[in-house]
């Protein structure tokens, strides 16, 4: 960059030769090729227009996953892919040209290094913004890619949670009365010390939650214990007039019920946290093709600008 005296005498960039003498391009070389206030201008306003794009598209419902739809273990739906793209086209494409036109002109520089100044303006005014955008703007914009994830994730929290509740149901008729079963694992040890062989010595709500409590502790072991079935068939046939047999049956008829829904709910809870992982690696992947998309763009329209801007 030329310096001047007041008098307006040219003095030389560096060396103390005159810039008139400089050999054709020489004052070029002494500056920058990057224009950071061009650039920085690009990546503000494409970040801002992310954000107002990304609130627009949340109130239209393209930004969000509904965590209760049947397909909520896809991330991100088609609105959502659309809408993703969309931003990332308009805002890089904002961006890129901003820096393109604001930046310096280039003087006796050869035309395909304009070209390629141009493309690299777009590039790192890109970057810049996708920088500014996940710094400012990240706890908000991960909702959308993260929103179906979520979903999946409560869905297997609610299936693991479901079948310990399933393992309890099969028995458990008090009402909500008791006090929940499985709350202390020593309860089924506790009552194990407790038991009475008198008829009638346990109560109705009582051997209602001593029961879960059993089948609570042995659904996970693979196993009833044969002194448990013992008991429980004892007191079934106290409280419901069953002979013997028939009471032994019913608690093996019960006790394949429980492990039942027990192994369904924790199918449903590994396939649920599969959906989860495969929703966040799909998401991770239309993420990356917008964003190279993204990039592609702004450096094309910075291009655009540049040419505008040497015009």
């Amino acid at each position: 960059m030329q310096a001047h005296s007041v008098s307006g005498t040219t003095h030389a960039p560096a060396g103390g030769i005159p810039a008139q003498n400089l050999p054709d391009g020489a004052v070029e070389a002494h500056r920058s090729g990057v224009s950071w206030g061009a650039i920085f201008a690009g990546a503000v306003a494409a970040a801002a227009l992310s954000l107002v794009l990304y609130l627009l598209g949340s109130g239209f419902g393209f930004a969000a996953a509904s965590p209760w739809s049947d397909n909520s273990g896809v991330a991100l739906g088609i609105s959502a892919i659309l809408w993703l793209t969309f931003t990332q086209l308009a805002a890089s494409a904002v961006g890129g040209y901003l820096a393109g036109r604001l930046r310096v002109k280039w003087a006796s520089v050869r035309t395909d290094e304009v070209y390629f100044r141009d493309t690299a303006h777009g590039m790192l005014a890109w970057a810049v913004a996708t920088l500014l955008t996940a710094a400012f703007f990240g706890g908000l914009m991960s909702k959308m890619a993260g929103s179906a994830v979520d979903a999946g994730a409560g869905v297997a929290k609610t299936a693991i949670a479901s079948g310990a509740a399933a393992t309890a149901a099969v028995a458990n008729q008090d009402g909500g009365n008791g006090n929940g079963a499985g709350t202390n694992p020593l309860d089924y040890f506790s009552d194990m010390m407790l038991r009475s062989e008198k008829p009638g010595t346990v109560d109705d709500a009582n051997l209602r939650r001593e029961t879960v409590r059993i089948l609570a502790n042995s659904v996970p072991n693979g196993s009833l214990a044969t002194e448990d079935r013992a008991y429980l068939a004892t007191r079934i046939a106290e409280r419901t007039g069953l002979d013997r047999v028939t009471a032994e049956r019913r608690v093996d008829d019960v006790y394949a019920r429980s492990a039942a829904a027990a192994a369904k709910a924790k199918a449903t809870a590994k396939e649920a946290a599969d959906k989860a992982r495969k929703a966040a690696a799909g998401t991770a992947l239309w993420l990356t093709v917008a964003l190279f998309i993204g990039a592609f763009v702004a450096s094309w329209c910075a291009t655009i600008g540049g040419r505008l801007r040497d015009a």
